[in-house]
């Protein structure tokens, strides 16, 4: 079971500690940690990985893939090794495949599955098995892959892989980067041509790592705007020495943190801000937020940078509902900078909040309400008006902010702590190690580095 089930809650109140200072390092990204386990256990030969989040998320797709023949291991200085069995050499694992809370280890490890000629079953922890997985079982099913689930297309599911599969051209619905990559990892072993249509770009790291990876793969800007991408199957990958960069997700916690704190001027190293997920930058920006990109460069096919943050007066905006894609998950952190500019900010858009580790619209606007910004909520945004830069009131004694087992809102409140009055007491941060383990050790360095 998982850590944050078993042991009982760490409420916490994070309360203004005076600018952030100095130069901090952020883990790796999410995103190109899992695809690095995945891709490299799919290799043939060796892929060494530097920089990997080392968060539960991650493990929790280290683990599936160990379930399934690759061998995998970290040696010391922090260096991952990976022994891949090759495109169609998944083994048929023992036991079911334990997600923990990792929606992205499940939809992408659903998709690699699919196209091999063996059974898994998914199960995860409360928060996942309420997390609806039908966008994907939808075009994998169409491939020829069988799926058993819990009511809603909800975990526990068994899925029953099939080899040969079909290969489909398949135009996403909704723009999903995880639907997206589900299809294109189960066409590396599917003969043929796999296509993914993509309505509006979203994050291109799963093509960015398959081509790195040597798989043959054709991003196309068809005339309407869309995005066809062309996957040729039965591919062979080969094994890649990769440095993952600072996630831009852990970064926008500092980076609102800075801007918001007094006297703050603050370096967060080694970024990556490849433009499918840079748009918060975009964002803070336009509402008056110093962010400087420093040593701009490219590792491992990615765009990399330091990033200077200097304290800041904001404005609220009307944020565009087409960087939604590219800012999905950083809609909390920003909802606590309106909470402290001048002005009113409007979200639309957001529809897709609703159904991620919690419904972050309800629970951000209850969580801000709470440490006293004034917010309403529509059906699919929030509209925010802002303190001008007093600090906000924070939350009563003996009342706490639900995080609902939820990292981003449990880390999002604590940067809204640093910015109130009388601190803002958050009902647990164990959810906090899934994405981001030294978050609070990074932040409390910050702080006091003054």
């Amino acid at each position: 079971m998982h850590s944050a089930e078993t042991s009982a809650p760490r409420p916490r109140r994070f309360i203004a500690a005076g600018p952030l200072t100095g130069r901090i390092r952020v883990p790796g990204d999410k995103s190109i940690s899992h695809r690095s386990i995945m891709l490299g256990a799919l290799a043939v030969g060796r892929t060494r990985v530097t920089g990997l989040l080392e968060g539960e998320d991650v493990m929790s797709t280290a683990a599936a893939m160990r379930a399934m023949g690759a061998s995998i291991e970290r040696l010391g200085g922090g260096e991952w090794v990976i022994d891949g069995v090759g495109v169609g050499g998944l083994l048929q694992p023992k036991q079911a495949l334990d997600m923990g809370n990792s929606g992205t280890s499940t939809r992408l490890l659903m998709g690699l599955v699919a196209s091999h000629p063996i059974t898994a079953t998914f199960i995860g922890d409360a928060s996942l098995s309420k997390r609806p997985m039908g966008r994907v079982i939808e075009p994998l099913s169409q491939m020829g892959a069988d799926f058993t689930a819990a009511p809603g297309g909800r975990l526990p599911l068994t899925l029953r892989g099939i080899s040969p599969a079909v290969p489909i051209s398949y135009r996403l619905p909704v723009a999903s980067a995880q639907v997206k990559s589900a299809v294109l990892l189960a066409g590396l072993n599917t003969p043929g041509t796999t296509t993914v249509i993509e309505p509006v770009p979203t994050r291109d790291h799963s093509e960015r790592m398959l081509k790195g990876f040597g798989a043959d793969l054709r991003v196309e800007v068809a005339a309407d705007g869309t995005r066809p991408i062309h996957l040729s199957g039965e591919a062979e990958l080969r094994p890649q020495t990769i440095e993952v960069p600072g996630d831009p997700s852990s970064a926008a916690f500092f980076v609102v943190a800075a801007l918001l704190v007094p006297g703050s001027d603050l370096v967060i190293e080694n970024v990556g801000l490849n433009s499918t997920r840079a748009a918060l930058l975009d964002v803070l920006r336009a509402m008056g937020g110093q962010i400087e990109e420093v040593d701009r460069r490219e590792v491992g096919g990615e765009p990399v940078a330091d990033l200077r943050v200097r304290h800041s007066a904001l404005t609220g905006i009307e944020v565009d509902p087409a960087v939604v894609p590219s800012m999905v998950d950083e809609f909390p952190v920003l909802f606590v900078a309106a909470a402290l500019a001048a002005g009113r900010t409007v979200t639309t858009g957001l529809e897709e909040l609703r159904v991620k580790e919690s419904d972050r619209i309800a629970v951000m606007r209850a969580a801000l309400e709470l440490a006293g910004a004034t917010v309403s909520e529509t059906e699919d945004g929030l509209i925010i008006d802002g303190t001008a830069g007093e600090p906000l009131q924070g939350t009563p004694e003996g009342a706490a902010v639900a995080t609902h087992l939820d990292h981003r809102i449990a880390m999002s409140m604590a940067v809204a702590g640093l910015a109130s009055r009388s601190g803002v007491e958050v009902d647990d941060t164990r959810p906090i190690a899934t994405s981001f383990p030294v978050f609070e050790a990074l932040l409390d360095q910050a702080s006091s580095a003054a």
